[in-house]
């Protein structure tokens, strides 16, 4: 009986989590720096990792991943590369729930205000990371146009300042804020 009822709150937190993401895209899809909306999912992608485990975080990145092409935040890319696009999309925001999740179990046991904030790193530094390997594979030929278009001879200064840096910046700092915090309180509602 008690399995069952572990179960059944893991997957309604989860659901509720998954909810999370997915309003929490099309609404940062109005907040920008730059050319891209910022990924504020990343703090329920770090909270489910830390609260799940690393497979609940893959999916709700997988979520996030699945939300930005739905609802048109990856159309400049997507008129470029479809498969590029796609591969690079859902795997950034897979990879970042898993890997926040697994670092989170890492140092869990012993550290946990630790774990919450190396989790929180994790997400944006996996996100951004394999958002500019997509770049390198599959979109170098347009970003270079677009680098020459904003001033910038080097196409990777545009990459890291004009592409990335200020979303990447911005994501890493609330994660790093707002992560513990929430998990914290979950699990202080827990004991309750």
């Amino acid at each position: 009986m008690e399995n069952k009822r572990i179960e059944t709150r893991t997957l309604t937190g989860l659901a509720l989590f998954t909810a999370i993401v997915i309003v929490l895209q099309l609404l940062g899809a109005f907040v920008r720096f730059g050319p891209f909306s910022i990924s504020l999912v990343l703090i329920p992608i770090v909270v489910g990792a830390a609260l799940y485990g690393p497979w609940a975080g893959a999916w709700l990145g997988f979520v996030f991943g699945v939300v930005v092409l739905l609802s048109g935040d990856a159309a400049p890319f997507l008129a470029v590369s479809i498969p590029g696009t796609i591969l690079t999309v859902i795997l950034k925001g897979t990879l970042s729930g898993f890997c926040a999740g697994l670092v989170y179990r890492l140092f869990a046991k012993k550290f946990e205000l630790p774990a919450v904030i190396c989790a929180a790193i994790t997400a944006p530094v996996v996100n951004t990371g394999l958002f500019l390997i997509g770049c390198l594979i599959f979109f170098m030929p347009t970003i270079s146009g677009w680098a020459q278009g904003m001033g910038f001879e080097d196409v990777g200064k545009y990459m890291i300042f004009g592409l990335v840096g200020g979303n990447f910046l911005f994501e890493l700092l609330i994660n790093i804020v707002l992560s513990p915090v929430i998990v914290r309180l979950i699990k202080l509602g827990k004991k309750g």
